[in-house]
């Protein structure tokens, strides 16, 4: 499907507003974070959910619900006040590759960035660069592990620099920074703007993408994800982003 650009963009446009709407939430992961209304609380139930999403979509969100029962339904609280012993109800909690050895090792991970590295947000905004959180990203892993840890949990943070597409992550950064009012994303991080992030590169959306022309490399990994950043970044410089939700709609719900 070759499109001129301007024709390109009233398309992905068009599809962002069908897409980027409150109806898009109850059939998608965000769902989890949507439960809360404290900023801490968000950002833990968003980044456990997002480091969880892969794989089927209904194993995605029922796993993550099954998350925040184990977590008491008060995830920065658990976080903060848990002593060792309390994490022994993880076990056999499982998600694909992600199991309970893991989850414990992200409550402590997590306790230590709140504790030590003034939270989520703050990590992740130390590093930022004008157009891109890769470096960020990178970083962050490096803090996430900087505390005792098993060698086994790491690969379930990516890391950019290693040519990862880190599709979990961005999508994370995506529901944190973006603001729209449009209700599906939080945009509570003030730190971070939308023109740095990059778009959650995924079979879908990563086949969308080639069939609009917005991107030649076959693999989806980090090369694929600079290409298109800066497809995305020509359509829209404030909001890149908002692409996500066009592409990842097309694959998914239209079989694009």
């Amino acid at each position: 499907m070759k499109l001129k650009k301007s024709e390109l963009k009233d398309f992905l446009d068009e599809k962002v507003n069908l897409y980027n709407h409150p109806k898009f939430i109850e059939s998608d992961p965000i769902q989890i974070p949507h439960q809360f209304s404290k900023k801490e609380d968000i950002e833990i139930a968003g980044f456990l959910t997002a480091t969880i999403a892969w794989g089927n979509r209904k194993s995605i969100i029922k796993n993550a619900h099954q998350m925040m029962d184990l977590l008491d339904h008060s995830p920065f609280e658990f976080v903060m006040q848990h002593q060792t012993s309390d994490l022994e109800r993880f076990e056999g909690f499982v998600h694909r590759t992600f199991n309970s050895d893991d989850f414990k090792q992200f409550v402590t991970s997590l306790r230590h960035i709140y504790q030590n590295h003034q939270g989520l947000e703050a990590v992740f905004a130390k590093h930022a660069e004008p157009a891109s959180l890769q470096q960020s990203i990178h970083q962050f892993k490096n803090v996430f592990f900087e505390i005792p840890h098993l060698e086994r949990t790491k690969k379930h943070v990516s890391d950019p620099l290693k040519n990862s597409a880190a599709k979990r992550i961005n999508m994370f950064l995506r529901w944190m920074v973006r603001n729209d009012n449009n209700g599906v994303d939080f945009g509570i991080w003030k730190s971070v703007s939308s023109s740095q992030l990059s778009c959650p590169l995924d079979v879908h959306s990563g086949n969308v993408a080639r069939k609009l022309g917005l991107l030649k490399r076959k693999q989806n990994d980090g090369k694929a994800l600079m290409e298109l950043d800066q497809a995305l970044r020509k359509l829209d410089p404030t909001d890149p982003v908002k692409y996500d939700f066009a592409l990842f709609g097309l694959g998914v719900f239209e079989g694009f």
